[in-house]
C-alpha cells in the first residue's frame, strides 16, 4: 500500500558518490578532528592533586617540628599494616582507580568534539561546522524539493541520513531528487571528508 510504502536507497547506489580521497583538502592533506582542550577535567585533576599534596606536605612539616600527626594519617597507616590485598576495601579502591586512569588516558589521547566536523583547510586556515548546523542546511534544501513534506536530517561523521514525508508525486522522484539536492548541499559544506548519504520517503500515515 502507498500509505505504507517506504523507499530506501544509499548514495552508493544513486547519484550521489563521497568522493574516496575523503576531501584532501588540496596539498595540505585530510585534516584531523579537532581535540578538545578538555578544562574542566585537567582543572579538577590539579586541584584535587593540589590539595592532596599540600595537605601531606603540611603534615609532614608538622611531625617534622615536633608535633603529632593528624589523625587521618594514623588512620591510613593502620589500615594499610592490618588489611590484606584481597581484602574487599582493598580491592574496591583499587578498582575505582584502575577506572578513573583509564577514564584519564581515554581522555588524553582522544580528540573529542565530536559534534564539530572538520572542513578544508583553505590558505593554511582550519574550519569546522558544528553537526547540528550541518543538519539545518541540509534540511533547508531538502524542504525545497517539490512534494516534499517534512523532512528530517541528523548528520554523523560518516553518514548523512534524511528521513522525509512526501505527500505527492511518485516516492521513486522525490527519492532521487532529494539525493541530488542533499549530495549537493554537502559537497557545498565544504567537509574535508564527505559522508555517505542516505535517504528514506514514505507517505505520512493516514489521520
Amino acid at each position: 500500500m502507498n500509505a505504507e510504502r517506504e523507499v530506501r536507497q544509499s548514495a552508493s547506489m544513486a547519484a550521489y558518490e563521497p568522493e574516496s580521497g575523503g576531501g584532501n583538502g588540496g596539498e595540505h592533506g585530510r585534516p584531523g578532528r579537532f581535540w578538545s582542550v578538555r578544562r574542566v577535567p585537567a582543572a579538577l585533576v590539579a586541584l584535587v592533586v593540589l590539595a592532596a599534596a599540600g595537605l601531606l606536605l603540611y603534615d609532614v612539616a608538622a611531625v617534622r617540628a615536633g608535633r603529632t600527626a593528624m589523625q587521618w594519617r594514623g588512620w591510613l597507616a593502620d589500615q594499610l599494616a592490618t588489611r590484606t590485598l584481597d581484602d574487599g576495601w582493598v580491592v574496591g579502591v583499587a578498582v575505582a582507580l584502575v577506572v578513573l586512569g583509564v577514564g584519564m588516558v581515554v581522555l588524553a589521547v582522544t580528540p573529542g568534539l565530536r559534534g564539530l566536523l572538520p572542513m578544508r583547510e583553505t590558505d593554511d586556515i582550519r574550519a569546522g561546522i558544528d553537526r547540528g548546523a550541518a543538519g539545518l542546511v541540509l534540511r533547508d534544501r531538502a524542504m525545497e524539493v517539490s512534494g516534499v513534506r517534512s523532512v528530517r536530517v541528523s548528520v554523523g561523521r560518516h553518514r548523512v541520513r534524511a528521513r522525509a514525508q512526501a505527500h505527492f508525486r511518485d516516492l521513486d522522484e522525490v527519492r532521487a531528487d532529494l539525493v541530488t539536492v542533499l549530495g549537493e548541499g554537502i559537497r557545498q559544506l565544504g567537509l574535508a571528508r564527505h559522508p555517505g548519504l542516505t535517504v528514506r520517503v514514505r507517505r505520512p500515515a493516514k489521520g
